[in-house]
């Protein structure tokens, strides 16, 4: 008995693996080969390479790229030490650890490449043509700091190449191929990609031309702390160190992404690649032909994500939306009223899923763009309306002298706490002096030195208004107190837990 239902379930695998082919006992030799037959037929991508691959390119830079203080590698993303991916970030384009396929990692010795405090450096890469003009999409790690780019052909033909345009934030490039004749190309996909959707790979791994590797979309919307815009796809097609620039393509042959990173503790691939979805390519790469650079929208606010803690300190129904920390003074979202502890759940009456959902959608509108702002104030929804602006300059601090005074103690949470203003932290609100490991606020992360600005949605001065504050939200029937906290340059929400406090 226990034979039979194996054998059923056997036969049941094999039948899926080709649409519509019927399932034969296994008893006879004749229906045997019939099985056999249908398991021979697997799925080729020799149609779809034998059409795009011609439109693949490796691309061979040359570049003077200056050394960093601390020794670190230009062109990495910009990721705090704790965060779970630094040390794989931190070993890009360095024997042993190329984590970015792709990154120049061939510096000569000192002094044999340019001038004292600069390495020669040969990058390469990948690219694929997008007209029959010459424009060619890579990534910016791939070209960035160029003297010479050369753009190699599937079939070995070597062109020079010019860069028109890059763009850091989402690491891609464009380079120009000027040549009288028509290059092979490819579109960007219009669709949507799917988890589980095939995907074919093509690039140059480890320079040594094109190849071809074939997975499926593992994920989307990652974010590998890369950029302030990150939406990757994971795809688990191998892809190495000269793969980053190169396409991923579906099944009919269009680019549903731009392969850039990959997850690798020991340098090779191990499965997990990252590529630029195919709309957000296509649109900077838009931008980059048109004017060299990408100009996005700008609202002007910290934002922070909504925690199921801050959602229920907030009276929010679901941990969704956008938490603003500080409106940028003068920014066009400080003009048009949006205020700190401001919840931003919908733009033009799209859902806002998440901080960094709000970074992306608002930098895909244009300057000067109006849109309608959906957010939730002391409990109540509101809509303003912004008028987008540019991203200016880097704004500048204000110092404040220091004084002196005794700290105040706040035991429900586990504080020592000091006016701000008295120990030279700035004129409002309080310093927290000592934290209790085991306290309520220690477990959200306050540490000393960080200032807390509100409680409750006040300001605090001293150790009165944070106390009115616990008693506030107590009173209102909260499980946990919302602080608006000041770490270094930083501004952020903390849900501290308060239980009968």
């Amino acid at each position: 008995m226990k034979r039979a239902l194996l054998g059923g379930v056997f036969a049941l695998t094999l039948g899926g693996l080709v649409a519509g082919q019927t399932v034969f006992p296994l008893d006879t030799p004749a229906n045997a080969q019939n099985i056999s037959e249908a398991i021979q037929q697997p799925l080729s991508f020799a149609d779809v390479v034998e059409r795009v691959q011609p439109a693949v390119v490796s691309i061979r830079v040359k570049a003077t790229e200056e050394a960093n203080a601390g020794g670190q590698m230009r062109g990495l993303p910009n990721i705090p030490e704790d965060h779970p991916l630094y040390e794989f970030f931190r070993r890009f384009g360095q024997p042993g650890g190329p984590n970015i396929p792709g990154m120049p990692g061939m510096p000569g010795a000192p002094g044999e490449g340019g001038p004292r405090g600069e390495n020669f450096a040969l990058a390469q890469g990948s690219g694929f043509f997008i007209t029959a003009d010459g424009y060619v999409v890579t990534n910016n790690h791939v070209v960035e700091r160029a003297e010479e780019v050369t753009v190699v052909m599937n079939d070995g033909a070597e062109y020079p190449g010019k860069v028109v345009g890059t763009d850091p934030k989402t690491d891609l490039a464009v380079v120009k191929v000027d040549a009288s004749r028509e290059f092979p190309h490819v579109a960007f996909s219009k669709g949507e990609t799917r988890v589980g959707d095939w995907v074919v790979a093509v690039g140059n791994p480890f320079g040594l031309g094109g190849s071809v590797t074939a997975g499926i979309v593992s994920a989307r919307g990652r974010d590998i702390g890369a950029g302030p815009y990150d939406d990757f796809i994971q795809i688990d097609a191998p892809i190495n160190k000269g793969n980053s620039g190169g396409p991923a393509f579906n099944l009919t042959g269009e680019v549903i992404g731009v392969n850039t990173a990959i997850y690798s503790p020991s340098g090779g691939s191990v499965g997990i690649g990252f590529a630029i979805p195919a709309a957000t390519a296509e649109q900077v790469v838009r931008d980059l032909i048109d004017d060299g650079q990408v100009v996005r929208g700008w609202l002007g606010v910290q934002i922070q994500p909504v925690t199921p803690d801050l959602a229920e300190s907030l009276g929010l129904e679901a941990a969704k939306g956008a938490l603003v920390t500080e409106p940028q003074p003068d920014s066009p979202g400080a003009k048009a009223g949006i205020r700190a502890g401001d919840a931003i759940v919908a733009v033009n009456g799209a859902e806002v899923e998440s901080a960094r959902d709000l970074a992306r959608t608002i930098a895909a509108y244009a300057p000067n763009t109006e849109v309608d702002v959906e957010l939730y104030r002391n409990g109540e929804k509101q809509t303003v309306k912004v008028k987008l602006g540019t991203l200016p300059g880097e704004q500048q601090q204000a110092a404040v002298s220091p004084q002196t005074t005794a700290p105040a103690s706040i035991d429900d949470l586990g504080l020592s706490l000091a006016p701000a203003a008295t120990v030279g932290a700035g004129d409002a609100g309080v310093v927290v002096t000592e934290v209790d490991p085991n306290g309520a606020a220690a477990e959200k992360g306050l540490r000393q030195g960080d200032v807390i600005l509100e409680v409750a949605g006040q300001p605090v001065n001293g150790a009165r208004d944070v106390e009115n504050g616990l008693k506030a939200a107590s009173e209102a029937g909260r499980k946990s107190v919302l602080m608006r906290v000041k770490s270094g340059d930083n501004v952020r929400f903390v849900a501290v837990t308060i239980g009968n406090a």
